[in-house]
């Protein structure tokens, strides 16, 4: 059976607020398909919850944005407002990072024994916005892994191919990751 119909942006917001009914909730999980209206509300309820006016382009995580700044920038934003830096560099390197590495810090964080990770093997990194201390994202891994970069997308593709609606600015130079440019710039300021 293809369910198809439009997704309302007032079923969104109940979404977003986590008030959506189990028959709703059910109704959306069957749906074969997402319809493009659905993203460009699900956009809108965002946007109207935004505390600044920058347009969001898309959600990273539950407080993390990537926008158009008023510079015409496309950069990564807490719900906060605070700015991290270039969409396509690893946001959470501007991040306050708490890192977990004794049994005793991991459980804190974990209840039950083998949930936990086990130190020596693996750390708990924890990242935090500078501006409002809410925590963003969390890494379990090795001990000197590398910071994770979760996702960089191709926004031009996908608002050009996906959603038939191009961006203004689109340019072949947006889909690079330029994570290297900010460890460059902290090992040229270290000499």
């Amino acid at each position: 059976m293809s369910i198809e119909a439009n997704v309302s942006k007032e079923l969104i917001k109940q979404l977003v607020d986590g008030t959506i009914d189990k028959e709703n909730s059910t109704r959306l999980l069957k749906m074969d398909r997402k319809d493009k209206d659905r993203f460009f509300n699900y956009i809108a309820v965002l946007q109207e919850r935004a505390r600044w006016d920058d347009r969001i382009l898309m959600r990273l995580g539950d407080k993390v944005y990537i926008v158009i700044n008023a510079e015409r920038h496309r950069v990564v934003k807490c719900e906060c407002g605070h700015e991290f830096c270039d969409y396509r560099k690893n946001w959470k390197l501007q991040c306050k990072i708490r890192t977990r590495r004794t049994l005793e810090e991991m459980q804190q964080v974990y209840d039950l024994a083998p949930a936990v990770p086990e130190p020596g093997w693996q750390e708990i990194r924890e990242f935090f916005c500078p501006s409002c201390a809410s925590q963003l994202a969390v890494e379990i891994v090795a001990p000197g892994y590398p910071i994770v970069f979760e996702m960089l997308p191709d926004l031009d593709k996908f608002y050009r191919e996906y959603l038939g609606d191009p961006l203004d600015d689109e340019s072949s130079e947006w889909y690079q990751d330029l994570t290297h440019s900010v460890t460059q710039q902290w090992a040229s300021e270290a000499s």
